[in-house]
């Protein structure tokens, strides 16, 4: 399952005078430097690119990928098409903004989404002669763009506007007066999104427009929002997507299914029914078998997500990865038809594999990433051609994902966006360490040093914790890991039980059981880089976002081994968070075993409000002030909870930011992990000796 995640981290801060001397590390990273530095510093957060979203030609021999790159301007991750040459890797710009690039089926036309000044619109461009189109007049942002299997229609998906709903009426406003704003009348039960925030009345529908422009055609309707991937069946006659609907549609959280809709009569047919997801469908290039990715949904807080394969229809569905134990994150057909290429999250790294009819899976590239760039998440996007080449977002711990291809053998690196910033400054090395849980369980764990740490000395150690919870770490690039390093500190980030890619069973350890002993695996990662005598025991931090903030939070209310936290968009009281998040449905229904009100004990048990009487750690809360994931709230309560306490504390907020969108400005993640480094180096003390 891919649940709504607590994830994701940014704040500009003015910390309060501390009086204690600073230590010599401390003065010499707050010194001005008088001229370029080889530290990796927040002022390079604007000097990254990072690769997205690649699609290779039909013929295998051209890829256009979306690069997203820090504007230092407008403070904002601007992004940009490019081409890439297959074989020589030559690049060229193809448009200076756009997004969702998909070619058309012959490979001459490229259609792509693009801000036309005030709205985002489809374009369509002619490789021939280089000329552009915009085939589109919309209100909404298109989306899930697909081409017919002719080349002369686009299906996509975009917001139909609706009336408010209104309740009584008010006075008669005389002409010219300046009344207030009239009520705002909420009925919805989801009435607000984490990043988009309070929704405006309206519904995404899927539209069928000419390529070449013209009238676009509405062909679902109703109070349901429709889905993408879009998919066409090979006669261009239908079109698959996934959609909650039914009188009963606003209380389902999961509960998606495939549907298709007749292009020409806009008739649907509802082709899946059980109780649990199915999204993502496509076609089969012949048009007779329909893959899609759901499972049955039991109320677990985990469940692998399964790439099933049934007939045109859907019927006879089977699933292809049940024995696979992993969650299928993306899935496309081979040009065959006889297999499907399909990503999976494996031990804190995303992998390709091909995926045959009968099951059997063959690995093709284990280097998959992208996605964001503060936090090391496991992520990674990819497109086939239909002589099998595949393009992918890949990389490691030195640098953002780049573009990738293979066509079976070793795989090739096409990009290096950020070679100049490589060779410039001098990073954090990254590599695994072992660590054993208390009750014999291996946990995967990875360590950053400092630059220029040497091995026989001791560091301050900062452990970062995913949110999720049920989410990964992998061994990749991430901009808060390498600025914690560049001020000193040893960085350790871990995949406690709770954890994706490691199976179901490991992931529902903590089903209706979170926090708890994913505390256990966490201290025992903190012990093992003690062991290895690179951490510095007197000196040790945590932090983490969401998820992450939740067991930074639970932490320090266990123990106080911590010289100082930071908690970073936590869940502090868990009725309150099930009652304010934006899916107000999903936490009492999969994290819980009874409603709030039916079983209070339960959620205060699991609540670190709950053990702020303990805290005596230090301890920062941030948030992003339009948080709707983990509400504001939440971290307010923790705060005023911790002043009345006496415990040392300071709030910090990121303007404008939500929950996912917490480090989407290069100023706020840089000024996020900057106030974070200050609260820890205003607790650092001196140095443990060496073993």
């Amino acid at each position: 399952m891919r649940p709504i995640a607590l994830l994701l981290a940014c704040a500009t801060l003015v910390l309060p005078a501390f009086d204690a001397p600073a230590t010599a590390q401390q003065q010499a990273n707050a010194a001005p430097a008088d001229g370029p530095t080889r530290k990796f510093t927040g002022a390079d957060l604007f000097g990254l690119s990072i690769a997205a979203d690649p699609q290779i030609s039909p013929d295998g021999r051209t890829i256009v990928y979306v690069r997203r790159s820090g504007d230092i301007m407008t403070d904002r991750m601007q992004s940009s098409l490019w081409l890439i040459d297959v074989a020589s890797g030559r690049q060229s710009p193809f448009a200076a903004n756009g997004a969702s690039p998909r070619w058309s089926p012959d490979g001459t036309r490229i259609a792509y989404v693009a801000s036309d000044g005030e709205r985002a619109q489809l374009f369509v461009r002619w490789l021939d002669s280089g000329a552009s189109a915009r085939v589109t007049n919309l209100p909404g942002d298109p989306n899930s763009l697909a081409w017919s299997p002719d080349g002369t229609r686009l299906a996509y998906i975009a917001t139909v506007a609706g009336e408010p709903s209104t309740l009584g009426k008010a006075p008669a406003k005389p002409e010219g007066a300046k009344w207030a704003e009239p009520l705002e009348v909420i009925e919805r039960v989801t009435y607000r999104n984490d990043g988009p925030g309070y929704r405006k009345p309206g519904y995404d529908h899927l539209f069928v427009v000419s390529a070449t422009g013209g009238a676009a055609q509405q062909l679902t309707f109703g109070k349901f929002d429709d889905g993408g991937p879009l998919s066409w069946s090979a006669d261009g006659r239908t079109i698959l997507f996934s959609a909650i609907r039914g009188p009963d549609a606003e209380r389902q959280v999961l509960n998606s299914e495939v549907i298709a809709v007749d292009v020409a009569s806009g008739a649907l047919r509802t082709l899946t029914s059980r109780d649990g997801p199915d999204e993502a469908p496509r076609f089969s290039s012949d048009g007779n078998r329909i893959a899609w990715i759901g499972f049955d949904d039991k109320r677990r807080a985990y469940t692998n997500a399964e790439l099933y394969v049934g007939d045109a229809r859907a019927a006879d569905p089977r699933s292809l990865t049940a024995s696979l134990d992993r969650s299928i994150e993306d899935a496309q057909w081979a040009a065959d038809g006889r297999a499907l290429y399909a990503t999976y999250d494996d031990k804190g790294r995303r992998k390709l594999a091909r995926i045959g009819l009968d099951g059997r899976a063959t690995v093709l590239a284990e280097n998959l990433a992208g996605g964001g760039l503060d936090r090391p998440y496991t992520g990674g996007d990819f497109s086939v051609s239909r002589t099998g080449t595949i393009a992918y977002t890949g990389g490691d711990g030195a640098a953002p994902a780049d573009v990738w291809v293979t066509s079976g053998g070793t795989p090739r690196r096409l990009t290096d966006l950020n070679q100049v910033m490589t060779a410039s400054k001098t990073l954090a090395p990254v590599r695994k360490i072992a660590v054993t849980a208390p009750d014999g369980r291996p946990i995967d764990a990875w360590l950053a040093t400092p630059p220029g740490w040497q091995p026989g000395t001791r560091v301050p150690l900062i452990l970062e914790i995913h949110g999720g919870p049920h989410s990964a770490y992998g061994p990749t690039f991430s901009t808060d890991v390498q600025l914690y390093a560049a001020g000193g500190y040893a960085v350790l980030w871990t995949n406690p039980r709770g954890s994706t890619s490691y199976g179901a069973e490991f992931a529902n350890l903590i089903d209706k059981n979170y926090p708890s002993q994913d505390y256990d695996d966490l201290m025992g990662a903190v012990d093992a880089t003690i062991k290895e005598g690179v951490a510095d025991p007197n000196n040790l931090f945590v932090t983490g976002g969401s998820g992450g903030g939740v067991l930074t939070a639970w932490i320090v209310g266990k123990t106080n081994r911590f010289k100082a936290a930071a908690t970073q968009k936590p869940v502090i009281n868990w009725i309150s968070e099930a009652l304010t998040m934006d899916n107000t449905l999903f936490t009492s229904r999969y994290w819980f075993s009874k409603l709030p009100w039916e079983d209070p004990l339960s959620y205060w048990n699991r609540s670190p409000l709950s053990l702020v009487g303990n805290v005596k750690t230090p301890t920062l809360v941030v948030v992003g002030s339009q948080d709707y994931r983990t509400p504001v709230s939440e971290s307010e309560q923790y705060y005023a909870a911790l002043q009345i306490a006496g415990v040392p504390t300071a709030l910090v907020k990121v303007p404008g930011a939500s929950h996912g969108g917490f480090t989407s400005r290069p100023s706020q993640s840089a000024a996020k992990a900057s106030a974070i480094l200050a609260w820890f180096d205003r607790y650092r003390g001196t140095a443990a000796p060496a073993n």
